[in-house]
């Protein structure tokens, strides 16, 4: 500054010529462009700061935790939501707070649902006073910007569980369990049924070997799926965003023989602890006395129990609150034991068929947009039951041996859908197992959103 003053003072002197005049008009756009650069860099600080806030603003009306995205978890249609606005207006004064030097002439902020996604648009307009383009007119600058952000809602699913709580699942759990419920039984007053690894619940007989097991300390295949099934509510409830997000409901094939059919413990209901109660009560299908006179020990009917779950099951949505997505999840050994003249095995006497699953029976649930969860509780060898030798063992067997290559495992993991086929060995948790399988289940309903 003191030498522009000098240059000043020695032009005022100086009356050689019009040296003064000259510098005056060489000077004023020259001031004039420095002072631009002065004023739009101020004005692009301020526009720096602006911007950031709404970009602050459109994300954090799309989180997780804000008002929009737990009000568009409610809404039965599309449209804009007005606790939406409000936050994103409130988080843009926030970051803007103690911010001076411009005049806000405009805030939009704009937060709506459509289908599966939250998205907000902040827009705003404002102005920043000019100091030195002032000299040449321009009293100020108009900034403009916007943001937009997107969030993908969580899905709302619905979980039919359908669990095979047929007299096979009354075997023993684990290769150390069959041992002790086979030593359990290798007394002589046992008749054909010495050796038994099957915990038979005959409601004939109070001595049955269902109650042997529980006396000595067996764990069942029901026994752990019971557990199994309380488990995976409370992963649910963990899981999910809303308090709707996920129904349950919990299907069986019977409680005994003589009611043999597809059968609800558990209504399809968010409640997903009255589900975690309700799964407390599965338990092993009762016969009535060996070949009984209801089934004739035919208690695995798939070919009337899997159309009768796609009756219960209805069409499925895109995945919003008003239109959930639809999942099976089948739990089973995996072997038909039925009156089935189409078996795809030789029947063994009458129309009795013992077989792998048909896949079939899942295509027709699949071709409605169902996915099939299955998780195949893998179906031991049992090589003192000549029952067991003469009639499974054969399918039971892979090209080097037992599962995952058996019959049994090929046809289960055919019913499933793609990636939602698990396999239980006896060293696996059944627990596990459905839990992996309902991680998958929402993170592929994710993606499909």
């Amino acid at each position: 500054m003191r030498i522009l003053s000098s240059l000043l003072g020695r032009l005022r002197r100086d009356v050689s010529g019009n040296v003064a005049v000259t510098f005056a008009i060489v000077c004023v756009p020259l001031i004039t462009a420095v002072g631009c650069g002065v004023d739009y860099s101020r004005a692009n600080q301020t526009r720096a700061k602006l911007q950031a806030a709404v970009d602050a603003a459109s994300v954090g009306a799309v989180s997780r935790t804000s008002p929009a995205f737990i009000a568009a978890g409610t809404m039965t249609s599309d449209g804009v939501i007005a606790a939406g606005n409000d936050d994103a207006a409130k988080i843009f004064n926030g970051n803007m707070s103690g911010t001076s030097g411009y005049t806000l002439t405009s805030l939009t902020p704009e937060v709506k649902k459509a289908g599966s996604v939250l998205s907000a648009t902040v827009s705003f307009t404002a102005t920043v006073p000019m100091m030195f383009m002032n000299i040449v007119g321009f009293k100020t600058m108009t900034l403009q910007g916007s943001s937009t952000a997107k969030a993908s809602m969580p899905k709302y699913i619905d979980f039919y569980l359908l669990l095979d709580n047929s007299p096979s699942m009354g075997v023993a759990a684990t290769p150390a369990d069959v041992t002790k419920m086979v030593n359990a039984t290798s007394d002589s007053r046992y008749g054909s049924n010495r050796y038994c690894a099957f915990a038979c619940h005959d409601y004939n007989d109070s001595n049955n070997f269902y109650n042997l097991a529980k006396s000595i300390g067996v764990t069942t295949r029901i026994d752990v799926l019971r557990s199994a099934t309380q488990q995976l509510m409370d992963k649910a409830q963990q899981t999910q965003t809303y308090p709707n997000q996920f129904r349950m409901a919990i299907y069986d094939f019977g409680a005994a023989s003589k009611t043999i059919g597809l059968r609800s413990l558990f209504s399809l209901s968010s409640s997903l602890s009255s589900a975690k109660s309700a799964a407390g009560n599965i338990d092993l299908m009762g016969v009535y006395g060996n070949n009984d006179s209801y089934t004739a020990d035919k208690d695995t009917p798939f070919t009337s129990v899997l159309p009768a779950i796609n009756n219960e099951i209805a069409t499925p949505g895109d995945g919003t609150s008003g239109s959930p997505l639809k999942y099976l999840f089948f739990v089973s050994d995996g072997v038909a034991d039925e009156s089935n003249a189409a078996c795809l095995k030789p029947k063994a006497g009458g129309n009795r068929c013992q077989s792998p699953i048909n896949p079939a029976l899942c295509t027709a649930l699949k071709s409605r947009g169902i996915k099939i969860a299955v998780l195949y509780t893998t179906y031991l060898q049992l090589p003192t039951n000549n029952w067991y030798m003469n009639w499974i063992d054969p399918f039971n067997k892979g090209p080097f041996g037992p599962s995952p290559n058996s019959e049994i495992a090929q046809n289960m993991q055919a019913c499933a859908s793609d990636g939602f086929y698990f396999e239980v060995s006896p060293t696996q948790g059944i627990s596990d197992a459905m839990q992996k399988l309902f991680d998958r289940a929402v993170a592929d309903a994710r993606i499909a959103g």
